[in-house]
């Protein structure tokens, strides 16, 4: 993007030298950060390099251990987050924070109510004043509406316009595109343009490259907690940001020989499933995964790819179908059995359905099989055998930091998914060497939220299952995961598969058009 509405001459946020000790854990090591009026400024940085942290200080959640931040060239001691909002900075967190039954204009007012007569809440003008700047941006969204029923992406707009209501001038946007649709991205690109141009400056945090690219002015690049380098994005291209990341070259295409399939594994036949509503969003669908091959189903969000996996992994109770692994029928079973009868699951939201947040690493290993005899006996825990399995965790899959005792929700978004990775991949290989039957691994969005590093450390893995005879099935709403992961390509609209393809046949444009319902 050309950004015409940079004021160079205008520094609005300056941190110099921020330091950040957690106890011996060094998480920012004298970071330099400078951002202009009217600039999109990136943040790049592996999972667990630091950037939410220095943000955080930043929006006054933590205090530096040392260094300076000047808004506007004034120094400023960002106590807490009340000082960063007095001093026009907003944040939009990677997890929302927003109360689910209420509207998107109670949401946005909580905490500045505007009042009338006796301090009764003017909800009126708050629904005029939302109106009046959700035009103004481009954030299109309905006041009178519910958070629950709204999409994640309408969701974000929401979260933007709270900041905006409270009078930021310096937006942070904390992995905005990490659960938003191909389509949902490019429009909260236009977003990010219309407010510079209004001489908003925002701080994206991320590790996508292709959107630093689209959206950005400058990148500065931080690596284990420190300092790298600033660029000119015009100036640079994704292959250097990408090695300035994570200090050597990242290969981008998926290494893999051709699959060798054999036998089905996952067989699905003609499957009903309903969401909450009622409504059957997955219609009578029927798909095929044989050993030594990975399924990519494409397709929009909201299709049924969540209900599909939900019933796979018993989750959710189908109407009707089969669903049926090596042969044996496991529709409607509960999820013990499911994992006991072949299915591994690295699940769509880590959060909700992967760990246990307050729970140590170590603990997380082993939510599924603290019972076996290589962890407990007798009921009770071996803590040791824990430890040790964990450690082996932690270090194969790359997990930061490295100890096992941190809890999981201390981890980086990215680290708390090598965590659930690595159970899912060591519970295959278990099951596979105990059982001598090829198991299936569910992966639903397994890169969200990770950096290039890591997503290329999560194709191999998937890749090193189906080499070793497992089946894969890859749900996810990137593209161009689908297209580089998978063998054959499963396209899913309005809960039907309406056709599959191979993985080196398929090109964007096909499978766009099927993904939009045409045959």
């Amino acid at each position: 993007m050309k950004n015409s509405n940079v004021d160079y001459s205008q520094k609005v946020v300056e941190m110099k030298q921020i330091t950040k000790k957690f106890g011996n854990f060094v998480a920012n090591e004298n970071i330099d950060l400078t951002v202009h009026k009217g600039e999109v400024h990136a943040l790049l940085g592996e999972n667990g390099a630091g950037k939410s942290t220095l943000m955080n200080i930043l929006y006054g959640l933590y205090q530096p251990t040392s260094g300076d931040i000047l808004i506007n060239g004034k120094s400023v001691s960002m106590d807490n987050p009340n000082v960063a909002i007095a001093n026009g900075i907003g944040m939009v967190h990677q997890h929302f924070m927003l109360v689910q039954p209420f509207t998107v204009a109670q949401n946005i007012i909580l905490g500045t109510e505007p009042t009338k007569g006796l301090g009764a809440v003017d909800l009126k003008k708050a629904i005029e004043d939302v109106k009046e700047i959700s035009e103004k941006y481009g954030l299109y969204v309905d006041p009178n509406a519910k958070i629950e029923d709204i999409t994640v992406g309408m969701q974000q707009r929401v979260e933007i316009l709270k900041a905006l209501y409270r009078g930021a001038e310096i937006l942070i946007l904390d992995e905005p595109t990490a659960v938003l649709t191909p389509q949902e991205i490019q429009e909260l690109i236009q977003i990010i343009r219309n407010l510079t141009k209004e001489g908003k400056s925002v701080i994206i945090i991320t590790h996508k490259l292709k959107e630093i690219k689209a959206a950005a002015d400058h990148c500065t690049i931080i690596r284990r907690g420190k300092y790298i380098d600033t660029v000119k994005v015009s100036e640079v291209t994704e292959d250097d940001l990408a090695a300035m990341m994570v200090g050597r070259e990242v290969n981008f295409k998926v290494d893999k020989v051709e699959a060798k399939p054999e036998q089905t594994v996952l067989e699905v036949k003609d499957l009903i499933v309903k969401d909450n509503r009622k409504i059957s969003v997955v219609d009578g669908l029927s798909l095929e995964v044989k050993a030594g091959e990975i399924l990519g189903v494409a397709g929009i969000d909201g299709n049924g790819q969540s209900e599909l996996v939900e019933a796979l992994t018993g989750l959710r109770k189908a109407e009707s179908g089969s669903i049926k692994v090596n042969g044996k029928e496991l529709l409607n079973k509960n999820p013990k059995d499911m994992f006991t009868n072949g299915i591994k699951n690295i699940p769509e939201d880590r959060h909700k359905r992967g760990l246990i947040l307050d729970f140590s690493v170590a603990e997380n290993t082993v939510l599924q099989n603290y019972k076996d005899s290589r962890f407990s006996k007798n009921g009770v825990l071996n803590k040791e055998a824990i430890d040790k399995y964990a450690e082996e965790i932690v270090n194969r899959f790359d997990v930061r930091p490295t100890d096992h005792t941190t809890k999981a929700r201390a981890l980086s978004g990215g680290n708390q998914q090598k965590v659930i990775i690595g159970r899912e991949v060591d519970n295959i290989e278990v099951a596979r060497a105990a059982t001598g039957e090829a198991q299936l691994l569910i992966a639903t969005q397994p890169t969200r939220g990770l950096d290039v590093g890591a997503i290329e450390f999560v194709h191999k893995s998937l890749v090193k299952q189906r080499d070793e005879g497992n089946a894969v099935l890859l749900v996810s709403l990137e593209l161009d995961e689908v297209m580089n992961v998978s063998d054959r390509i499963a396209v899913i609209y309005e809960g039907k598969i309406v056709g599959i393809v191979d993985a080196k046949d398929a090109d964007e444009n096909t499978l766009g058009f099927m993904m939009a319902g045409g045959k």
